[in-house]
């Protein structure tokens, strides 16, 4: 290796660096936050938890994501992840930078149109859901160097997304609405579910579990499964007990199992060894958190 290669490769931050914002106007409905990940290290490891939906973009790198059944894809320039079953693990060839979309269970149906359950646990090219407009935009931003100037640039095709697919329909909201409800009680129960929902609907039991799978790729059970693991996660993260949150688990050993399923560490490991930027998702509790599937008070009106 010549001095100067040398140098630049010392010269590398082997930490991870992450910065993201909140949405902010028309898009509030569909867009939780944008995010902007750098890992200019030679090699990136990581695991990371179940969220809602992703739109992503490889601007640095390329690399390999193992998902929980065995399989592995690799990246894509563009690529849109689906809603997850469990964590998955990463292994990046960096440097590596990532600007990314996450998306609320709203903004996955009006942006992306795909039923979740058909692309869990799988990288979807974003290339051929979004047409030219995405590659062209691929490469505007490797001349761009601020989180701020790759909002800018990713608001007029999602604008543009917005149009092009078909309104989230009504008795849709008053779902997404009853789940962000029922999520934030402290031990929600699948038969709340169905009463919050019959409250102000007339959707049956079937429809809800239909729609479970098109937005959040599983069952009414899995989801109440993945909001109770992320919001132990998040507490014992920050600092709680175990004995503070196993309560709505049948058992210590049920808690660290569904805990491990869905961010891929025990309590233990959350306080020692946590990947980074898991770390960082539980520290920040403004940061995208399963629950805010939805908007409290926005105008959900077609923009």
């Amino acid at each position: 290796m010549k001095p100067a290669q040398l140098a630049a490769e010392n010269d590398r931050d082997p930490r991870p660096r992450l910065e993201f914002r909140k949405a902010e106007g028309a898009l509030i409905p569909h867009v939780e936050s944008y995010y902007l990940f750098r890992h200019d290290g030679r090699d990136v490891e990581g695991i990371e938890r179940v969220d809602l939906g992703q739109l992503r973009f490889v601007i640095k790198g390329s690399g390999t994501v193992h998902f929980p059944d065995g399989h592995a894809e690799s990246t894509k320039k563009v690529m849109i992840n689906g809603p997850g079953t469990s964590a998955a693990s990463y292994r990046m060839q960096g440097p590596f930078h990532c600007f990314g979309v996450s998306l609320r269970a709203i903004g996955w149906k009006a942006l992306i149109g795909l039923p979740a359950y058909k692309v869990a646990d799988h990288i979807v090219d974003g290339e051929k859901l979004f047409c030219e407009q995405a590659g062209l935009l691929w490469h505007r931003l490797h001349k761009m160097d601020t989180l701020e100037e790759m909002i800018a640039a990713i608001e007029p095709l999602l604008r543009m997304r917005q149009q092009e697919v078909k309104p989230v329909p009504a008795a849709h909201l008053v779902f997404l609405r009853a789940v962000r409800e029922w999520a934030a009680t402290k031990d929600p129960t699948i038969d709340d579910l169905y009463a919050r929902i019959r409250k102000s609907s007339n959707i049956g039991e079937r429809q809800v579990q239909r729609l479970c799978k098109d937005y959040f790729a599983g069952s009414p059970a899995h989801l109440k499964r993945k909001f109770r693991a992320i919001g132990a996660a998040m507490r014992i993260y920050q600092g709680a007990r175990v004995d503070e949150v196993v309560g709505p688990f049948s058992d210590q050993s049920h808690m660290i199992n569904e805990i491990r399923q869905f961010t891929g560490h025990t309590p233990t490991s959350l306080r020692a060894g946590i990947d980074p930027v898991l770390a960082l998702t539980l520290t920040n509790e403004t940061f995208h958190f399963l629950p805010d599937v939805i908007p409290e008070s926005v105008d959900l009106r077609r923009r």
